[in-house]
């Protein structure tokens, strides 16, 4: 006998009404002003994938706070195998929080949004496998308290921006000083998505937006995907939060300057999340809300930007999937890569920016000027957007790179991002392109951890060495490539030369005892006349080492066979084509 329709209405409210109070999050219980505790968060997802057989939780890699990560992974269809996923041209989204703990805004959206995926109250399309790290700083995230972000907006209290050894981790995802960055590099590729979002909260400037935008740089992304991010999908995202009624801006990148008169695009080089992310032909995206504004507020905006995307995915879902496809297998045989994007400052778009009108008045404390925001006085203005990057640097690919097995941190960090590697079965002498390292800048403070290196300059030569049994061949026939190049090629503004993990090279480990050396430099000399005359030639136009005899025997040196040949060469050799 069939149940009164009225009966069924009754029971299926009945069940949301318990579903919805059995699920109820720490955000909305406190009426939009807390957000849980690290082992709360967990907790929570551990009820949903209790109760729900859509979802399965993983631990995947440890993280400096001595607890492991956790992945929650949402399938309909119960695979929860990322390597099927994409042999079944599956959409692979990944959400990552608390990268900073003290912007939580992520976890309790993420929390909500999950929650009413299962229930039904969001629709996602069918082939669409999730995955979310709740908490990805979990050291920071445990640091909890009311006051490290001194302007924010609450939520009452939350965690503090460095991990457990005080890093920030979005400054690591090449150079993977900490267990946390090289667990999230096995989990990315194992997971290899097509769309990657990293939850965050934004300062600077006052204005009227609570959340802002930061799309990975599109020329820097390249291939079908870069043109489709910038033509098609950043335009349906803008226009569907306006729809919402939390219109955005790309992030507001304004420092020292009025937002008003416009502002660049934020370069998310391979530091970032963002950044690394597109290296691997991933459409990837910070969402900062601001600073400023109730954390109420921010939330919604977060959950309402998932939302958004799951729109954008209902109609272009199966496009992203054929086109991140193509752009990767394209890497494979693509023969030249950009590195180090420079701003276009000939090219704009126009935005609409609703800001508030800024001034300056005398301050309380010292009396002088400063700035202040006055909300009596919004106003809504286009402004220009400078979103454009063109090539910096442009390097062939070689057929393949090879790397001696004593720089193991190098290829494991490689191994970690899923390059394939091949090791040499027996001594093998192989013509190889050896760089130089003519010059660089270093920076006089340290930079999380590093004294970063810029203004790489390099010298090439051609050379056939001797390698061992057991180094390392990379071959340029692979999907990874685009990272391969941006980590090796020691010119690249965050390769792993750059990031100090070659510095040993920089000092020379041999000298020499000048009164020795002055009869072998001498004798040295008389049977190279022509090193003679360049040596006479520098003297007459450098007046300083024409006084300096000491200086004199060191230019010998640095051009005699006595030279150790370590000494600046970067010991990543290249096999041209």
């Amino acid at each position: 006998m069939k149940k009164p329709f009225f009966l069924l209405m009754a029971f299926c409210l009945g069940f949301s009404a318990i579903a919805q109070k059995k699920y109820q999050t720490q955000f909305e219980s406190s009426g939009g002003k807390e957000t849980p505790t690290y082992h709360d968060v967990i907790g929570y997802f551990q009820i949903l994938a209790d109760d729900f057989k859509e979802v399965r939780i993983v631990e995947m890699g440890m993280t400096d706070a001595g607890l492991p990560l956790h992945v929650v992974l949402f399938d309909r269809k119960g695979a929860f195998d990322p390597k099927e996923w994409h042999d079944t041209n599956r959409l692979v989204l990944f959400i990552n929080n608390a990268i900073h703990p003290g912007e939580p805004d992520g976890i309790d959206a993420s929390m909500m949004f999950l929650r009413d995926v299962l229930l039904k109250k969001i629709e996602v399309p069918e082939n669409l496998a999730m995955a979310i790290i709740p908490v990805y700083n979990i050291g920071g995230h445990l640091n909890r308290g009311s006051f490290s972000r001194v302007n924010q907006n609450g939520p009452e209290e939350f965690g503090f921006r460095g991990n457990a050894r005080n890093f920030d981790l979005n400054r690591d995802f090449i150079k993977a000083d900490t267990k946390n960055a090289k667990s999230f590099q096995q989990i990315f590729n194992w997971l290899r998505p097509q769309v990657f979002i990293d939850t965050h909260v934004s300062n600077g400037a006052d204005y009227q937006h609570v959340m802002t935008l930061i799309s990975t740089q599109h020329n820097r992304l390249g291939g079908k995907l870069g043109s489709y991010l910038d033509q098609e999908m950043n335009p349906m995202l803008y226009e569907k939060m306006k729809a919402r009624e939390f219109p955005m801006v790309p992030y507001v990148n304004a420092y020292g300057s009025k937002p008003e008169d416009g502002w660049n695009q934020f370069k998310d080089s391979g530091r970032y999340s963002s950044g690394y992310a597109a290296l691997f032909s991933t459409l990837s995206f910070m969402p900062e809300t601001h600073m400023l504004k109730p954390y109420d507020q921010r939330v919604k905006s977060t959950y309402a930007l998932f939302e958004t995307f799951i729109e954008v995915f209902q109609k272009d879902g199966e496009k992203m999937v054929e086109m991140a496809k193509a752009d990767r297998m394209a890497r494979k045989t693509q023969k030249e890569f950009a590195l180090n994007h420079v701003l276009d400052k000939n090219q704009h778009s126009l935005i609409e920016f609703n800001g508030y009108e800024s001034g300056q008045k005398p301050s309380e404390i010292s009396g002088l000027p400063r700035l202040y925001y006055d909300r009596r006085k919004p106003f809504s203005k286009e402004v220009k957007f400078f979103d454009t990057y063109s090539d910096g640097l442009v390097i062939e690919k070689p057929k393949a790179y090879i790397i001696p097995q004593a720089w193991y941190p190098v290829i494991e960090n490689l191994q970690r991002n899923g390059i394939r590697t091949e090791q040499l079965k027996s001594d093998t002498t192989i013509q190889v392109t050896v760089y130089h390292i003519k010059d660089f800048q270093t920076g006089q403070r340290p930079f999380e951890g590093h004294y970063l290196h810029t203004g790489i300059q390099v010298e090439k030569s051609q050379s056939a060495l001797t390698f061992r049994k057991g180094d390392f061949i990379i071959e340029m026939n692979q999907e990874t490539n685009r990272y391969i190049m941006e980590v090796l090629e020691p010119q690249g503004e965050d390769s792993f030369f750059a990031w100090n993990f070659f510095d040993t090279i920089l000092q020379a480990k041999e000298g020499f005892s000048a009164y020795v050396f002055e009869d072998l430099a001498a004798e040295y000399l008389k049977q190279n006349p022509e090193l003679r005359k360049q040596l006479e030639e520098e003297k007459a136009k450098d007046e300083e080492l024409a006084k300096n005899a000491g200086a004199q025997l060191r230019w010998v040196h640095e051009r005699s066979p006595w030279k150790e040949k370590e000494h600046n060469r970067y010991p990543v050799f290249r096999i041209e084509n």
